[in-house]
């Protein structure tokens, strides 16, 4: 199947960012053309009919984002790391694994009643999907779903997005 290879092209990395954390590399799927097609059209096929835009994480949410934007005539918009937007309508701060971040979003992106999908490559302990989730309510928008590539249940991410509908093609 052809899903099955692209997910076999994921590639494990130790010690990165920090030693004891196993960063999940998208990039060898990213860079075979039948492997990036075949994820994103199976993350398409568990989006809400309802949605009209997705909202894509920094930053490899941005490229699975972009490509189903495209491929099926969603907006795309853009929750960025702080200092890289001009006007930002709301931002919130979580923790990661490793650390703390901060997501915005930008000003005017996403319009009240509006459906969107939160779009990221990797689901672990769900604050950066549960940041979008805030970021895309606050602005009075209604999250059809979260859609990963990979989740990694043993960080509790699922646990964070109660209410919110997660779909992973791939749980390690």
């Amino acid at each position: 199947m052809k899903l099955d290879r692209a997910l076999g092209l994921l590639r494990e990395v130790p010690d990165f960012p920090l030693p004891g954390v196993v960063f999940r590399d998208l990039t060898p799927v990213l860079a075979d053309p039948d492997a990036l097609r075949a994820v994103v059209d199976a993350l398409q096929d568990k989006i809400h009919p309802d949605t009209q835009v997705v909202a894509a994480i920094e930053s490899r949410g941005f490229l699975l984002g972009a490509a189903l934007g495209y491929g099926w005539h969603y907006g795309v918009v853009p929750l960025r790391k702080p200092g890289k937007l001009p006007a930002v309508a709301h931002r919130v701060t979580y923790d990661l694994e490793y650390g703390t971040a901060t997501l915005e979003l930008p000003a005017e992106a996403v319009v009240p009643g509006q459906h969107v999908v939160v779009v990221d490559d990797v689901l672990a302990t769900g604050g950066t999907a549960a940041a979008a989730c805030e970021l895309v309510e606050r602005a009075g928008g209604v999250v059809t779903g979260v859609s990963v590539v990979l989740e990694i249940p043993g960080l509790g991410g699922r646990e964070r997005l109660v209410g919110h509908e997660v779909n992973a093609l791939l749980t390690v």
